[in-house]
């Protein structure tokens, strides 16, 4: 269907709804009245851009017989006018292609943020250490809410994995396209001869999921107890709070150890399984969906080397977009909209190619 058909249908469900809602059978059905209202409002912004969309393009039309006239002062003036609308046109269009897009419906949810270490031991626990103050420091800048649900040290300063909660307004819009291989090149401060080491990071970023959007059968749960364990497995609490949840069917596991209540941590790691229960879910639908096209921002797929950060040359590279800055410390002090802008810019493009057919 083509760009334009597809604004006529919807143009002319709106009008459909319009006259429904004039019904006297659907006033007096409350329930169906108030489902047809919300629909008619959320339909109305694109109608109303496609409506004036039409209008420019009937005056492009009109315009161009301006263009032909005799008189060189009605030339002129049909000339500046159509490079305005051509201009509106331009930017409505754009606009109108954007709201074809279907939303995604998990980017107004909060998220639950797991990183951990992978290759080259210390040192990727260490950079473990910056990712989280990076995606703290861009939370605290977005006025967005965060929460430590647990983490495990190194015992040499890093953290071996870090999990978290981000909460405010549409974080996982903006914090999706961080799931992947983050990998790090810098000399360690072990490092006698100055060689560069490389080590990687894992980041998921996991919308949270509400008890409505995951069931879980409490009979599928196996739950354990123990004390927390701090670095080199010494005890840091005297009472069994940490706890460990697996989901017998799926083999998913998830430890929380941050708070020194039991019942406080087996809420949270309840959240967290419902986080990555949903996620599992996402994924094999997307997979079903469509199995050659499948992304590594769509699936949070960890197999994948999405950035690098290089620290001798204060470059970061986004493999996925071949975007290179040079503003290393910035990022990691969480100027991260840099990265994300473009980031967002490119998938939205990529979403209109399978949305828009022009």
């Amino acid at each position: 269907m083509s760009f334009l058909s597809k604004l006529e249908d919807i143009e002319q469900r709106f009008l459909d709804i319009e006259q429904q809602l004039g019904s006297p059978e659907v006033v007096q059905d409350q329930r169906q009245y108030s489902e047809l209202a919300k629909t008619h409002a959320e339909l109305s912004d694109i109608v109303n851009d496609f409506r004036e969309y039409k209008e420019v393009l009937q005056a492009l039309e009109k315009n161009k017989d301006m263009l032909r006239d005799e008189d060189p002062g009605i030339r002129e003036l049909a000339k500046t006018e159509q490079e305005e609308l051509e201009n509106r046109s331009a930017r409505l269009e754009q606009q109108l292609k954007l709201k074809l897009v279907p939303e995604d419906p998990m980017d107004k949810k909060a998220v639950i943020l797991e990183i951990r270490a992978g290759t080259g031991g210390d040192e990727a626990a260490l950079f473990v250490a910056d990712l989280l103050k990076m995606y703290m420091r861009y939370a605290e800048g977005k006025g967005w809410s965060t929460q430590l649900l647990n983490k495990q040290d190194s015992g040499a300063g890093g953290f071996k994995e870090v999990v978290g909660q981000i909460s405010g307004k549409r974080v996982y819009s903006r914090l999706k396209y961080e799931s992947g291989v983050h990998r790090v090149q810098r000399v360690p401060a072990t490092e006698s001869q100055g060689r560069i080491h490389t080590s990687t990071v894992t980041v998921a970023v996991l919308p949270e999921a509400e008890e409505v959007d995951v069931q879980i059968d409490p009979n599928e749960l196996r739950i354990d107890v123990f004390r927390s364990s701090g670095p080199g497995g010494q005890s840091v609490n005297t009472t069994d709070s940490a706890v460990r949840i697996t989901h017998v069917p799926t083999g998913v596991v998830v430890i929380c150890q941050d708070e020194k209540s039991q019942h406080k941590n087996r809420a949270k790691a309840m959240r967290v399984l419902r986080s990555k229960l949903l996620k599992m879910k996402q994924d094999q639908a997307k997979q079903e969906q469509d199995e050659s096209r499948r992304s590594q921002v769509g699936t949070g797929e960890r197999s994948e080397r999405i950035r690098t950060y290089n620290f001798p040359q204060s470059r970061i590279t986004d493999h996925r977009i071949n975007l290179t800055t040079y503003n290393l410390d910035a990022v990691l002090e969480g100027d991260l909209d840099q990265l994300i802008d473009p980031l967002e810019k490119n998938f939205q493009a990529e979403n209109l190619k399978s949305a828009v057919q022009v």
